[in-house]
């Protein structure tokens, strides 16, 4: 994934970025793991996402042994989503001004707040909208046929992250508008990004867990239940900016991002491969 600094002129592969940064399409990094390993792990995740699936099944309801299995990928999700160096690049603009001491972070605070409530905004307006649409389209609470789909979903995008099939990944592709943190205070920026970032679908997401929140949220039928779904997402999401609290500089933070991102990736497929595997034997169970 590339990113070029926002601002009138700049451009990526030719085409006038605008207002906003513009990323690439999604790139799996598996390729420098071998097939065979890739297969290896595979296989490893899928017998314990059925073991798991399994035993959720045997102790609990099909509706509550589902939600323990997306509730957990919803937030890891969210923290997967922002793990690379570009993805990381929107949330250093709202470090704390100036040298790191006690007072540059007391005054940064407001801006984490609003930040926080920006994203539980996005959750409140995106999940309450899909939860909504499924309880109109009378989608149902965890149906056996909404568990099949979305354990037949997250599989498909697991193959896709580990690089063996490829499935559609239809983004918005710009992140926040950086030229903003010229025109307002840092605490209303702080509340702009988190409302852009927590609505997803505004910004550019790495991950494919996100159409699988997504697809559980519709399929919920429940504006409730939606909107905890992406308040989870969010969650993860957010969690990124408490790194701003410690006296690291950005270029270590990036740097620790580009050396672990192929390994977040193949995470990411472990997660999707491992859930949807839990998912399909809970409801074939």
């Amino acid at each position: 994934m590339i990113s070029t600094s926002s601002g009138a002129g700049n451009r990526v592969a030719g085409v006038d970025t605008g207002s906003t940064e513009r990323v690439l399409d999604c790139v799996s990094f598996a390729r420098s793991q071998s097939w065979r390993a890739r297969i290896a792990l595979l296989c490893l995740m899928l017998l314990a996402g059925l073991a798991a699936g399994l035993l959720l099944n045997s102790k609990l309801t099909k509706p509550v042994a589902l939600s323990v299995v997306v509730l957990p990928l919803a937030f890891f999700g969210g923290m997967l989503s922002t793990w690379s160096p570009c993805g990381y690049s929107s949330l250093s603009l709202l470090r704390p001004k100036g040298k790191y001491r006690a007072g540059s972070v007391l005054a940064w605070i407001p801006t984490l707040l609003t930040h926080a409530l920006g994203y539980l905004a996005g959750a409140l307006l995106l999940g309450g909208a899909l939860g909504t649409a499924g309880y109109a389209l009378q989608a149902g609470a965890w149906s056996a046929v909404a568990a099949g789909l979305l354990a037949l979903l997250a599989l498909g995008y697991g193959l896709h992250q580990f690089d063996f099939l490829r499935m559609p990944y239809p983004q918005r592709r710009a992140q926040v508008p950086h030229d903003a943190r010229f025109r307002f205070r840092s605490w209303f920026i702080g509340l702009l990004y988190g409302f852009a970032l927590g609505m997803n679908y505004a910004t550019y997401v790495q991950t494919p867990i996100l159409y699988i929140v997504t697809i559980a949220a519709i399929l919920s039928g429940n504006p409730a239940d939606a909107v905890i779904l992406f308040a989870c997402f969010n969650a993860g999401r957010f969690l990124p900016m408490l790194v701003n609290l410690l006296p690291v500089t950005d270029r270590q933070v990036q740097g620790f991002l580009a050396r672990y991102q192929e390994r977040a990736v193949i995470a990411d497929g472990t997660l999707l491969i491992t859930a949807g595997a839990a998912a399909l034997a809970i409801c074939l169970g």
